[in-house]
């Protein structure tokens, strides 16, 4: 009876180990999934609500941002706009492009990511997704132009730029604001000391996105850089391209699952099997002790 209690009391103990076990594995994943389906979520809010405005609302905006733009760039010969022009747009930073906070979003299919791009790097904004490095051109294309996005590797919560180290020379990746779409091709990946930031200057008569984040994982030293060039965007064949990686990834996600499933369930089986066991000697025990006592009783 000692016996039968002391393994109830190991069975129970064994079995809540596991089960926190799975809680802290899971933990993860869990949040990564919410963090996905409310980013997903922040993503389309700013993609149904920027087909609402109105065409002359949004050209003014992108000459505010374009104003911004040249404002950090003295090489532009031939400046379209006044210096009362570039003012307003320094003052107006991001904000010509926001939609709720929101200047548009990144999409890398490559590493199954898609993060809405807010203004600045401040640590609450890049809790949320990605954000725009200040004192960089706005993400609005054209000549003379390098934006930055950055943000963090390694969140427990979210991945965000965690698969960045995967990228690789001639992957794409887009960049939605409130006008269109814009894609990039990579060209550039490169590690910095975080005290080194040539790399980020205006190339005139380039059309640069760096996407930005600290590197190596959870050491954070230095800082990764995968830069891109604007390279034409034809609607159809991006978003097959799109859809493609999309469902490989689901594919994969799909197939870890399944493992994961297929482990939990081996698991159950084995704990019954050996309960089974357990119950079947117990019982045989029985039966030959209450033999033993027929006989001595005769």
């Amino acid at each position: 009876m000692a016996k039968t209690k002391k393994q109830k009391r190991n069975n129970l103990l064994l079995g809540v180990v596991f089960f926190i076990g799975m809680a802290v594995m899971a933990y993860p994943l869990v949040s990564r999934l919410y963090y996905r389906v409310e980013s997903n979520q922040q993503i389309a809010d700013f993609d149904k609500e920027k087909a609402t405005l109105d065409e002359a609302d949004i050209d003014e905006r992108m000459k505010l941002a374009q104003a911004f733009n040249d404002s950090l760039n003295n090489v532009v010969s031939g400046d379209p706009w006044s210096e009362e022009m570039k003012k307003k747009g320094r003052a107006e930073y991001a904000r010509m492009l926001e939609i709720h906070e929101r200047m548009g979003h990144v999409e890398i299919p490559a590493i199954d990511v898609d993060l809405p791009v807010y203004a600045g790097t401040a640590e609450e904004v890049l809790q949320q997704g990605a954000g725009h490095l200040e004192g960089t051109s706005l993400p609005i294309g054209g000549n003379s132009t390098h934006a930055v996005i950055t943000a963090h590797t390694g969140l427990p919560t979210a991945k965000m730029f965690t698969d960045l180290t995967k990228l690789k020379v001639g992957d794409k990746f887009y960049v939605h604001n409130i006008k269109e779409v814009m894609a990039y091709q990579v060209d550039q990946v490169k590690v910095i000391e975080p005290t080194n930031f040539d790399d980020l200057l205006i190339v005139p008569g380039h059309d640069y996105v760096t996407l930005l984040t600290c590197t190596p994982y959870m050491i954070n030293t230095h800082r990764l850089l995968v830069r891109g060039h604007r390279i034409p965007y034809v609607a159809e064949v991006e978003e097959e391209f799109i859809a493609a990686n999309k469902l490989s990834h689901l594919y994969r996600y799909l197939f870890y699952v399944a493992v994961g499933l297929i482990v939990i369930l081996l698991w159950i089986i084995r704990r019954l099997r050996k309960k089974k066991r357990q119950s079947e000697r117990a019982l045989k025990a029985l039966k030959e002790a209450t033999k033993e006592v027929k006989v001595e009783d005769e």
